[in-house]
């Protein structure tokens, strides 16, 4: 028999234990090994609960206990996290973690004291809740040269955008009612802003080329300026706003974003509404290929921790390889990228945006005080030049190509 430890008994880590008790027959089938939580490492006691009696404060407990063959990282944050998995991994115990922002700082790291140790680091949760994406980054796309990872990767934001564009309801009337039904944090900022969307891409991107992306080096823009007008002149054009996070290995050098997108109905992600997650993969042979789920809550996340767990069953004392090295890659200037651009100016600026932009594709919507328009593909850096001539802008929108 194997034992399992928790670390963190919040939303997730709870989610684990449930998971692990609710389906133990098939699990321990498939693991090829009985498994049972030995322990639940939190702060706070649990009176009442049926695992009560498991719950310890101390994580030495834990670390010394040679039962204890795999971990669960459940946390967050990267500050006792990242402290207790090192600690495991050089151990000899396998960690299976749903910490998006501990994979992001520190994964080629900890996947190389995993190596050392004859143990593994598994972060199947980290990205993309209950969607299988790692793994066919990992194993089923090895054949593959990925040349490009685009992905709607937070579900906050893609349930905001949706009820504006289903809606035609302004950005602060749907977050308060995302926050009132549970699906944004009392303090949005991460999700808002796209910092989380930009540390799940960073490991995507980390995954794709085998080097390491630094999500410090990625160009972030969130949603918080987009409006229901927005999404007037985007059905005018048959288009939706996404929030996309992507990476492209071009010849004109890496680059990884993450912002606000106009993106056409003919797109396989236009589709992903709500809370759903997607990621859209390109490999040079295979072509297209998209990951589609629920990209968070308590269940789906926790079933992709405990498929890890499974996994590391399966290879007590075997490191399953993860291809990607602590070397650094160079992420291009945002202001090379091309591409076109959805804008809106005041009717007073239409004579100058047309000097600005020469040729340009007016948008109407019947809104006699704005001049809105569609660029000709440019670079990011030419586009801002010429949004400078004019004095700036209402809004603009990137458009996916």
């Amino acid at each position: 028999m194997i034992k399992i430890a928790v670390l963190g008994y919040g939303t997730v880590g709870s989610g684990v234990v449930e998971v692990i008790e609710t389906n133990k027959t098939d699990i321990n089938k498939k693991a090829g090994e009985d498994l049972a939580v030995k322990y639940i490492l939190d702060l706070r006691d649990f009176p009442g609960d049926p695992y009560e009696k498991k719950v310890v404060h101390d994580f030495d407990v834990i670390l010394q206990d040679e039962e204890v063959k795999i971990i669960c990282e459940t946390m967050g944050g990267a500050t006792y996290a990242y402290d207790y998995t090192k600690k495991a991994l050089l151990a000899g115990k396998s960690v299976c973690t749903s910490n998006k922002e501990l994979v992001a700082a520190h994964g080629p790291e900890l996947l190389r004291l995993a190596r050392e140790n004859h143990c593994n680091y598994l972060f199947e949760a980290s990205v993309g809740g209950g969607i299988p994406i790692i793994r066919p980054l990992n194993y089923s796309l090895t054949a593959e040269h990925i040349d490009g990872i685009t992905g709607i990767l937070n579900g906050t934001t893609n349930y905001i955008l949706t009820k504006m564009d289903r809606d035609g309801a302004d950005f602060e009337d749907v977050l308060k009612e995302a926050q009132e039904k549970g699906y944004a944090e009392r303090n949005p900022e991460a999700d808002v802003e796209g910092y989380d969307a930009c540390r799940k891409i960073a490991i995507l991107s980390s995954l794709m080329t085998g080097k390491s992306v630094n999500y410090e080096d990625i160009y972030t823009e969130g949603i918080t300026k987009i409006t229901a007008l927005d999404f007037k002149y985007a059905g005018q054009m048959n288009k939706s706003v996404k929030l996309l996070a992507f990476s492209q290995d071009t010849e004109d050098g890496f680059f990884a974003m993450v912002a606000p997108f106009m993106i056409s109905k003919d797109h396989p992600l236009y589709i992903v509404r709500d809370v759903f997650n997607a990621v859209y993969v390109h490999g040079n042979m295979l072509g297209d290929s998209m990951y589609y789920g629920r990209g968070a809550g308590k269940l789906p996340t926790a079933s992709a921790v405990v498929s890890d767990v499974v996994d590391c069953a399966r290879h007590q004392g075997k490191t399953i390889m993860c291809f990607w090295d602590e070397e650094q890659v160079k992420v291009a200037d945002i202001g090379l990228a091309k591409r076109k651009f959805f804008v809106r100016v005041s009717a007073d600026k239409r004579e100058a945006a047309m000097a600005a932009f020469g040729a340009l594709a007016e948008i109407n919507v019947g809104i006699a005080e704005e001049f809105a328009f569609m660029t000709q593909t440019m670079s990011e850096k030419e586009f801002t030049e010429n949004i400078e001539k004019l004095g700036g802008c209402i809004n603009r929108i990137r458009i996916m190509a």
